[in-house]
């Protein structure tokens, strides 16, 4: 079981490595950002726009207040198509997963969360403090495919290790 604490910290390691991504990604030129990369979504690009509707997608299902994303996991790598729209919208994005994870009552991560999961076609059911780690977990999985991509296209992201991080 993990704390509220934890989600608080996972929630600005988030922000944090964001922030290096994006600022790295910005040194790319347009065309390199969406260059396939044999990534599962392609391009850096493509990469961070299934991020950003992951985490809503997941966060529609966490709190009711936020709104469901548009489109598919399959659509995802399109969905945000313009670079300085999907830049400004992360970082929206960022301080809602932030804000939520401050108002975390400790006793939401003992409860069931039941969804229909399009990529299993069927209800699931499983422990909330279970999909929040998973939430967390996607997100650092895909930042570090585009980490790794970034590097390989001459970017310099920051590290990446959360002992680095401020607290």
């Amino acid at each position: 079981m993990i704390s509220t604490e934890h989600a608080r910290t996972m929630a600005r390691y988030n922000q944090w490595q964001n922030v290096s991504l994006y600022a790295a990604a910005d040194t790319l030129s347009d065309a390199e950002r969406r260059q396939d990369r044999g990534a599962f979504f392609g391009s850096i690009q493509g990469t961070l726009s299934h991020l950003l509707w992951g985490d809503r997608q997941w966060m529609s299902r966490f709190s009711p207040g936020i709104e469901k994303p548009h489109g598919s996991g399959k659509e995802s790598p399109g969905l945000y198509a313009d670079w300085q729209d999907l830049k400004r919208q992360r970082v929206a994005f960022d301080r809602t997963i932030i804000d939520w994870t401050d108002k975390l009552d400790p006793a939401w991560m003992y409860g069931n969360l039941t969804w229909y999961s399009g990529l299993a076609k069927r209800d699931v059911v499983k422990p909330q403090w279970f999909l929040l780690t998973h939430f967390f977990n996607h997100q650092t999985h895909h930042r570090g495919q585009v980490h790794a991509m970034l590097t390989a296209a001459g970017a310099k992201p920051d590290d990446t290790d959360l002992m680095l991080m401020k607290i």
